[in-house]
């Protein structure tokens, strides 16, 4: 019988003790967040700022490095201001291509688009150098934290609060560390509640 006494509270204190981590983990910070739509690094489309090489075979002129301006065009000799944003390194350089066939400058044009330099990645937060980074192929969220130092002793590693561009329109998830990271995310890396 005394036993029983001894166990009654206990098993109180340790239901309670359950029940309050329950509410604290739904609580935790961006645990409401939906998971954004997982970003395919092979699809990468040229945005602004991105700093491109286009190569023109056989026309030394037509060969050089352009970044793309805040209307997302950039300035190729003989075209005009050519759409460079929303579009793969393959279908700009094939835009470049049908320019220079209607400028009628350039008899079967070649041309290879290459990325030199990506936007930037902003993380916030709990990591040791917050601040503005390359983006990097392939870079995840854990990848991108490196970037930055690493994470404090009071992030919150399991999930991360990240606001993206998706064409004409900003969307806002949630990122776990082993997701990809898209050229231009703000990442905020939380602190832990505990």
């Amino acid at each position: 019988m005394p036993t029983t006494c001894f166990m009654r509270p206990r098993f109180a204190a340790q239901t309670a003790l359950f029940g309050m981590a329950a509410i604290l983990a739904g609580c935790s910070a961006g645990a409401d967040l939906q998971p954004l739509t997982p970003y395919d690094p092979n699809q990468y489309k040229l945005g602004v700022d991105d700093e491109i090489r286009v190569i023109t075979y056989g026309q030394d002129q037509l060969t050089s490095d352009f970044r793309v301006d805040s209307n997302g065009k950039i300035a190729f000799p003989l075209t005009g201001g050519l759409q460079a944003e929303g579009l793969t390194t393959a279908q700009f350089a094939a835009e470049i291509v049908s320019a220079l066939q209607k400028a009628r400058m350039v008899r079967e044009p070649h041309v290879s688009v290459e990325v030199t330099s990506y936007r930037l990645v902003s993380l916030l937060g709990e990591v040791a150098r917050p601040g503005q980074y390359p983006y990097q192929p392939f870079m995840t969220m854990l990848t991108a934290v490196a970037a930055a130092g690493g994470f404090t002793y009071r992030a919150l590693e399991q999930r991360a609060y990240v606001v993206r561009q998706e064409g004409n329109h900003t969307v806002v998830g949630r990122l776990a560390p082993q997701e990809y990271v898209k050229p231009g995310d703000v990442i905020k890396i939380y602190e832990r509640h505990f």
